[in-house]
């Protein structure tokens, strides 16, 4: 399992980006079997945490994770990759966000969103859930999507989208106004998309396992 935390630019572009993963297991096995757990490429993994039952020496030495199991279920390793690496996000979103320019007597403006899957190697990216804080000048959000749930809370001035899956053949969209309160100062702003998504059976870092 590897959750990434990233932030990308207007562009697309990603300014920064970390993955932090876990390999857990189910272990039923009779007797003390020892295993041997290789990988393709160990060496992009860091800040290393093992469980007690992993030999940390052969670990620095060779790396590769030699044990004796458990019964039961534990968290045999946790790990991080860093920036050094090459990330690909696999979603996209293009977005069109114009609010009234500072001092316009303007009351709305306009959003327009689409999500989309990229570099997926054919899974399907779900769950996403995607959210932008509003300015505090921002009264209400009308918008309608082709697919999911969409809501504005006017308390937390948060417009949040329940997208659900990606599906290429008919990408989601979230499209409206955005109606902003008379006779409050209108600054310029730049709101961000926190975008909240799972893919199965992918390892988004690339670490992949060689042998067990």
């Amino acid at each position: 399992i590897e959750e990434i935390d990233a932030t990308i630019d207007k562009t697309g572009s990603v300014v920064f980006s970390e993955i932090a993963g876990r390999i857990d297991c189910c272990v039923r096995l009779s007797g003390t079997p020892d295993l041997t757990l290789t990988f393709m490429n160990p060496r992009i993994v860091d800040d290393v945490s093992f469980h007690p039952c992993v030999r940390y020496k052969r670990w620095e030495a060779e790396r590769l994770l030699s044990f004796v199991p458990p019964d039961g279920n534990f968290r045999l390793i946790s790990y991080h990759v860093g920036t050094q690496s090459v990330v690909a996000i696999p979603l996209y979103l293009r977005h069109n966000f114009v609010l009234p320019r500072e001092g316009s007597q303007a009351q709305s403006g306009r959003i327009d969103l689409t999500l989309g899957p990229r570099q997926t190697m054919g899974r399907t990216v779900e769950n996403v859930v995607l959210e932008i804080p509003m300015p505090k000048f921002v009264l209400n959000c009308t918008v309608t999507t082709n697919q999911g749930r969409a809501t504005y809370d006017p308390v937390t001035k948060v417009l949040s989208w329940d997208v659900g899956k990606l599906d290429p053949a008919k990408l989601p969209n979230l499209r409206g106004q955005v109606h902003v309160q008379s006779g409050v100062p209108i600054v310029n702003c730049h709101p961000t998309a926190n975008v909240q998504f799972t893919l199965p059976q992918m390892a988004i870092s690339g670490l992949k396992v060689n042998r067990l």
